[in-house]
């Protein structure tokens, strides 16, 4: 057993600041076990929302040393100890107490996407038939556990609060994982250039360096989004090819 100073941001939506908090930690525990140590012996009425503790429910989300992480999946042997941790809440939401964001927008900007709409089956049996590979190239991202994280890190949302104009790039990949289904037949170009402002991106990609599942958002979700885009508003040829179908179809 050794001890470890963690640098605590404690506070709520009037202010706040960090505070200091020396305890044990051990082998193979994580910045979530430290939390916790700290509440159990120091900080009870410390605020730090977590679930499952298995890095699959997104709710331990925070900023260890000013980077987004899980708490839960965050080892302190992976974290210099010789120095205070800095541990402090996500930035791109409001803070309710300590650690704990509101992060209610989220839920309301989802409520907002065209939901699924799958055509008709095409099955005698009322089922539909699919080709693996497209299976495939949507399953990806289902595997977002709504962390957040990938919305925190994003300048858009993060630096300039754009929460109006921009819905983040978990939503983006919400939007691809709808657009891309084989089954799906609903249209939702015109939502992601001007409400939901895919064209804030500018593909840094940041949200897919926090991503806990490793979903590839960039270059998997939001630049096909991007294409569809461009494609469907600001290619000339596009425009002529869709005018010149439309006169072959009178």
């Amino acid at each position: 057993m050794k001890t470890a100073v963690f640098k605590i941001w404690r506070g709520d939506a009037k202010g706040g600041e960090f505070r200091d908090y020396t305890t044990e930690v051990a082998e193979g525990m994580v910045v979530l076990d430290a939390v916790h140590e700290i509440q159990r012996t120091q900080a009870p009425d410390l605020a730090c929302r977590w679930n499952c503790k298995a890095g699959k429910c997104g709710s331990c989300s925070a900023e260890v040393n000013g980077m987004p992480k899980l708490m839960c999946m965050t080892r302190l042997s992976e974290v210099p100890l010789e120095k205070p941790v800095t541990i402090e809440p996500i930035k791109a939401f409001p803070v309710i107490k300590d650690l704990v964001t509101d992060v209610s927008w989220n839920f309301r900007v989802k409520k907002k996407i065209k939901p699924f709409n799958p055509r008709p089956p095409d099955a005698p049996d009322g089922t539909w038939r699919m080709q693996q590979e497209d299976i495939d190239r949507v399953q990806e991202f289902r595997k977002c556990i709504e962390c957040f994280l990938c919305q925190d890190v994003c300048h858009v949302l993060r630096d300039h609060q754009m929460h109006d104009k921009f819905i983040g790039p978990r939503f983006l990949i919400h939007v691809a994982a709808l657009e891309m289904h084989p089954l799906d037949t609903e249209d939702r170009i015109e939502e992601l250039r001007s409400s939901q402002g895919i064209g804030y991106c500018n593909i840094t990609k940041c949200c897919t360096k926090v991503c806990p599942e490793s979903i590839q958002i960039t270059d998997n979700g939001i630049i096909p989004l991007k294409e569809r885009v461009v494609d469907e508003f600001y290619d000339p040829l596009g425009w002529f090819w869709k005018g010149l179908k439309r006169l072959l179809n009178r």
